[in-house]
């Protein structure tokens, strides 16, 4: 693949949605289509590091997904918790850095911990950026930046007269590592981006059909 560089996004996201309703077509139980969404990362992955995109971020759980059977979320944590740890090794091969935003304290002690593991283990990666979303919303952000001002305001960093937008930014979750998204696709799209989505200004959509696990490949990443 020789990608015209001019055309590359430099920042990708992707909203993982629609696992359950892949499985369910296919009469499959939901945990399957998790699997199957999880081998789809791997593909982006690989496809955004031949494609030298520096950014790619994955809406892997949103706030939302708290709500979901018990049984479901401990599947998916457990899920993460076993991606995360077979594929530090090929994370390191590849040399890409993982790094996390959301409420990651939500998440149980074992994938919390497999998680910091593996983002320091890469830490020193200088390839593709991997971005996981966990326990995220685009409300929580915002209310989230809000309380990170007030903290920097009662420590004397800030003066309030100084809060901007530009300042805001600064306080919100993919400040601190990353570009903003100039591309956007979700595997499923009946439904709009809503309270999942991040606040950023909104990318422009990769494809303007639906795509679905089994054919999201490293092509889909290159915009029409």
């Amino acid at each position: 693949m020789s990608p015209n560089l001019k055309t590359v996004p430099r920042h990708i996201a992707i909203i993982m949605d629609g696992n359950g309703r892949w499985a369910k077509a296919r009469g499959l139980p939901r945990i399957k289509g998790h699997e199957a969404g999880a081998q789809a990362v791997r593909e982006c992955v690989e496809g955004c590091g031949e494609l030298k995109v520096e950014y790619l971020t994955l809406y892997a759980f949103s706030a939302e997904n708290w709500q979901r059977p018990k049984t479901e979320v401990l599947a998916l944590m457990r899920l993460l918790e076993k991606f995360l740890r077979e594929k530090t090794p090929e994370l390191l091969e590849k040399n890409v850095r993982l790094q996390a935003i959301g409420r990651l304290t939500d998440l149980p002690r074992g994938a919390q911990e497999q998680l910091h593991k593996t983002i320091e283990q890469t830490a020193g990666n200088t390839g593709l950026t991997l971005i996981f979303a966990l326990s995220y919303g685009g409300r929580l952000e915002i209310i989230d930046g809000i309380k990170s001002l007030l903290r920097a305001i009662e420590l004397g960093h800030i003066d309030k007269a100084m809060i901007d937008v530009e300042m805001f930014s600064k306080h919100l979750y993919l400040h601190r590592a990353v570009h903003h998204a100039t591309a956007m696709a979700r595997f499923y799209k009946e439904r709009p981006l809503c309270r999942r989505r991040r606040i950023w200004p909104p990318p422009a959509p990769l494809r303007s059909g639906a795509v679905v696990v089994e054919a999201f490949a490293a092509a889909n990443a290159c915009p029409t």
